[in-house]
């Protein structure tokens, strides 16, 4: 027997997988519904290809609109290029930056709201797998929440389930594994409180 517990296959057909993914069950490469991700996945390769070789900001945001499926506020600019493994989970707010060569493994939900800044080559990852080898594959993620006005420096890493709070700045080259307060600064690896913003 698995680590984790496997789900009976009939009731794993009767949710949808989608419902599944986002609420942190693990999901399995057998799973039968599990064409319906990889159907998404190949929209979004596809989409991805055009959205990198868009020729102007205006034609960046409706090329990510279409791979998330939800119109980006004309506020919001994302400079290519933009990498998305799954696009179906994002969901980002007004007046938000992402400079170059981000990426977002948003299976388990990624929010990012108003105001936010993004450094490049910031690694947004929701996605996460069992340590026991036999079962390595399985799918099991927990969502990434970005409060308004945080700035995330170049080349950090937020990891699954992490919030980060109101105003508050990531270091460049951080790795976060824990939710972040509001009006503070964290950096490191592993992320580690640095100081408060307003002292």
């Amino acid at each position: 027997m698995d680590k984790l517990e496997r789900e009976p296959v009939s009731n794993q057909s009767e949710r949808d997988i989608f419902d599944r993914l986002k609420a942190g069950e693990p999901i399995r490469l057998d799973d039968p519904q599990y064409p319906k991700v990889q159907a998404v996945v190949d929209r979004t390769i596809s989409l991805s290809t055009q959205l990198n070789t868009s020729t102007d900001i205006n034609q960046i945001r409706e090329r990510l609109s279409e791979v998330i499926g939800t119109e980006l506020d004309e506020s919001t600019t994302i400079f290519p290029p933009f990498h998305t493994n799954f696009g179906r989970f994002i969901r980002i707010g007004k007046n938000v930056f992402i400079n170059h060569a981000c990426s977002f493994l948003d299976m388990g939900g990624i929010t990012i709201e108003d105001h936010v800044l993004l450094g490049p080559r910031v690694n947004l990852t929701t996605e996460n797998h069992p340590l026991d080898p036999a079962d390595r594959r399985t799918l099991i993620c927990k969502p990434i929440l970005i409060k308004r006005n945080a700035w995330i420096g170049a080349a950090a890493t937020i990891l699954p389930g992490v919030t980060i709070g109101e105003n508050a700045v990531v270091a460049a080259g951080a790795v976060v594994s824990k939710d972040v307060p509001a009006d503070t600064i964290v950096g490191g690896v592993p992320a580690k409180f640095i100081k408060s913003i307003h002292e």
